[in-house]
């Protein structure tokens, strides 16, 4: 028996542009970019607007002179895919493609077209929309919240193709933070991949629903030492054999989520949940998982496809 990984590649790591650097202070490649290029619109919400099928993303064509707040995603077969926040006047309460969180609904623009959330479409999207309106959300988000210096509190201007800001006052440079973040599945000690897995629910999560640990890297940790105290905080257990499995950014608003697997180093110690964080913790049969992915169980809904947490529980529900 060999040890679990990833059932797939989590949804929102695919991507297919080309996002080198040198393109973004190139002013003539910048030029024809956008020339050439497509616009993925983004609201305030942090939604754009997808096909009937939710499988690409509606895209506008450019037009006139390249705006200084547009943002640069990548390029793809000599087209050049921007990023613009937009304000346009959307009709809220269209019901989300993936309900399973029951958070983030979509909204229908004058004409009819659905705008959706990245959450809630990514799983269902092709590797190059998921890529670029995963790029495109992150950017957006980064921009809304910085837009003065951390330094001297000036204006910042962006630089870059959107990629850098500088600021007006002690020309001090920014670029796009990220925070990284943990996320483990623990299982018991019993075969390669145990017997069962620790699944716990947040007290503002809808009834049912539960998922793997995780919780942010603090400094001066390594993301090990985070796993291993992340664990033993929000349910009072400790972890040993604690192994990579893959990564996932999750631009909500800019984390980077670490996946990890590790093994309870006593199954039948007390689980003690963190109070405020966590509202119950429980031991997870395999068949009980398999049985929550397969169809809907109102005691154990797991979580949507676009999450890491569901490829990290679907690949030890297979193992």
């Amino acid at each position: 028996m060999s040890r679990f990984q990833l059932a797939a590649v989590p949804r929102l790591s695919r991507s297919t542009v080309d996002r080198r650097e040198p393109a973004r202070t190139d002013p003539a490649r910048l030029a024809k970019l956008w020339a050439s290029g497509r616009v993925v619109l983004v609201d305030r919400k942090g939604r754009t607007p997808v096909n009937a099928d939710m499988t690409e993303l509606s895209t506008r064509p450019t037009a006139g002179d390249l705006p200084p707040e547009a943002t640069l995603l990548g390029e793809l077969d000599g087209v050049g895919y921007w990023a613009l926040v937009t304000d346009e006047e959307l009709t809220e309460g269209l019901a989300s493609p993936d309900r399973s969180w029951g958070l983030w609904s979509g909204a229908t623009s004058a004409d009819g077209e659905q705008w959706h959330d990245l959450r809630t479409t990514g799983a269902l999207l092709s590797d190059t929309a998921a890529g670029l309106f995963t790029t495109a959300v992150a950017l957006a988000g980064w921009h809304a919240r910085a837009a003065f210096c951390a330094n001297c509190g000036s204006p910042v201007e962006r630089v870059n193709a959107g990629w850098a800001t500088h600021c007006t006052g002690c020309g001090r440079e920014e670029y796009p933070r990220t925070d990284p973040a943990v996320i483990c599945l623990v299982h018991d000690d019993q075969g390669e991949n145990g017997a069962s897995v620790l699944l716990a629910r947040q007290p503002i999560w809808p009834p049912g629903r539960y998922s793997v640990l995780a919780g942010f890297v603090e400094a001066g940790e390594s993301l090990e030492m985070c796993v291993a105290r992340e664990i033993c905080e929000e349910v009072g257990i400790d972890v040993a054999g604690i192994r990579y499995l893959g990564s996932q950014p999750w631009p909500f608003p800019r984390s980077l989520m670490i996946g990890f697997a590790a093994v309870a180093v006593d199954r039948t110690a007390a689980l003690v949940p963190q109070d405020g964080e966590i509202e119950v913790a429980r031991w997870v049969t395999r068949a009980e998982v398999r049985a929550a992915l397969a169809e809907d169980q109102p005691d154990l809904k797991l979580p949507g496809g676009t999450s890491i947490a569901y490829q990290m529980i679907k690949g030890w529900a297979e193992s």
